[in-house]
């Protein structure tokens, strides 16, 4: 009788302790590699979404200053790491959707990386300037790496991206230079530095393969380009003097280049100040054409099967979307899915593409065959969209 007491006590207890972090109520159970989430920049919100359903499950608060954040995604898609414009780190869990941890580990922070294994967390940041590493689990501080290009100078990072090997790359915008940090061991990282790159190098990519880095210049016309493969890797510039000849265009917003807009041999690239998607041949790294579209081009993204290119724009032509067929590298469709687009993510294997339209209050989710509205979200001021099938992506 006692033992049977004593199982008894044990399985309630078991039970209890089961209950303390128990799922949302009105949870169903879902895999983490259904949901994503959308930044609503005005209230430092985190909505979390269900990409198959098209819905909202729940809104997360206290997430800070988000007028320019960036997620990115532990191995197993369950956690979002946010990485907001007040230098917060934010680890939010998705399942239980709350947020875990939350460390003020610099002054301004535009966004970060994970590691290959998953096991490191880097932010890259504007102020000081740098690249700060932090144990993936516990958000502890594992390495401080100073952008010191001169004596008592630091220089904004940018284009943070992760490579095999436990390696992250960036480019230091006032310094001119393309840094790899290998973090084999993160309490002794080693530096590979690149200098003279080209001028301001503000954003890069990191092709699908891994092996390139290319970043853009915004001091110059063209891109500087590192084969990170080859025995002695060294900076190629590409694309020297696309706007050659022509009276540049006041810049209205930077392009980005993190949509890996790499479609077969072609990757197609915003130009910077132009109304054109340059497309490049990725073999030769020589521009093979032109395509003429509404403005200038902020993301040119590729759908996941590179049929697709779509394409938002800087103000004034900020209201519209544009489709390129890769096939024929032209503009098919202009959508009109609200003033301010910023931001578009595609499901993972690219059926729709979820846009956000921050002055319109919502993202539009769109049908990429039928080009159809499957679904419109309401949501404050939503920015950036991000699905946790980055999880299994380099360079996102």
């Amino acid at each position: 009788m006692k033992r049977l007491q004593l199982l008894l006590l044990s399985c309630a207890a078991l039970l209890a302790g089961c209950a303390t972090n128990p799922a949302p109520s009105n949870a169903s159970p879902k895999g983490s590699g259904d949901l994503g989430v959308v930044i609503e920049r005005a209230r430092g919100t985190l909505a979390i979404v269900d990409t198959s359903e098209r819905r909202v499950l729940a809104e997360v608060p206290g997430l800070g200053d988000l007028s320019h954040a960036s997620v990115v995604f532990s191995r197993d898609g369950g956690t979002a790491f946010v990485f907001g414009r007040d230098g917060a780190l934010t680890r939010v869990n998705l399942l239980a959707r709350r947020i875990e941890q939350r460390v003020m580990q610099a002054g301004n922070s535009i966004g970060g990386a994970v590691s290959q294994d998953g096991t490191l967390v880097a932010a890259q940041n504007y102020q000081p300037g740098g690249v700060k590493v932090f144990d993936a689990k516990t958000l502890a501080l594992v390495a401080d790496i100073q952008a010191e290009y001169a004596p008592g100078k630091l220089s904004r990072v940018v284009g943070l991206a992760d490579l095999p090997g436990q390696r992250f790359v960036f480019a230091l915008f006032d310094a001119d230079q393309i840094w790899v940090a290998d973090l084999a061991d993160p309490k002794a990282p080693r530096l590979t530095k690149f200098e003279n790159v080209g001028r301001q190098p503000y954003d890069a990519l990191v092709t699908p393969d891994g092996r390139h880095y290319i970043a853009g210049l915004f001091g110059e016309d063209g891109l500087a380009l590192i084969d990170l493969w080859a025995e002695k890797p060294q900076v190629r510039r590409i694309l020297a003097g696309y706007g050659r000849g022509q009276e540049p265009l006041p810049v209205f917003k930077m392009p980005h280049l993190r949509g890996w807009a790499v479609a077969g041999r072609h990757a197609y690239l915003p130009a910077i100040g132009r109304h054109e998607v340059l497309v490049v041949d990725t073999e030769s790294w020589a521009e093979v054409g032109r395509i003429p579209v509404a403005g200038q081009p902020v993301f040119a993204m590729a759908r996941p099967d590179g049929r697709q290119v779509w394409v938002n724009f800087a103000v004034p032509d900020y209201d519209r979307v544009q489709v390129i067929d890769t096939l024929t590298r032209q503009v098919v469709k202009t959508l009109e899915p609200g003033k301010a687009v910023l931001h578009m993510e595609f499901t993972p294997r690219g059926e729709a593409v979820w846009i956000s339209s921050r002055d319109a209050n919502r993202v539009s989710v769109f049908d990429t065959r039928s080009f159809a509205t499957l679904a419109t979200l309401p949501l404050d001021a939503p920015s950036g969209v991000f699905f946790t099938s980055r999880a299994a992506r380099m360079g996102f």
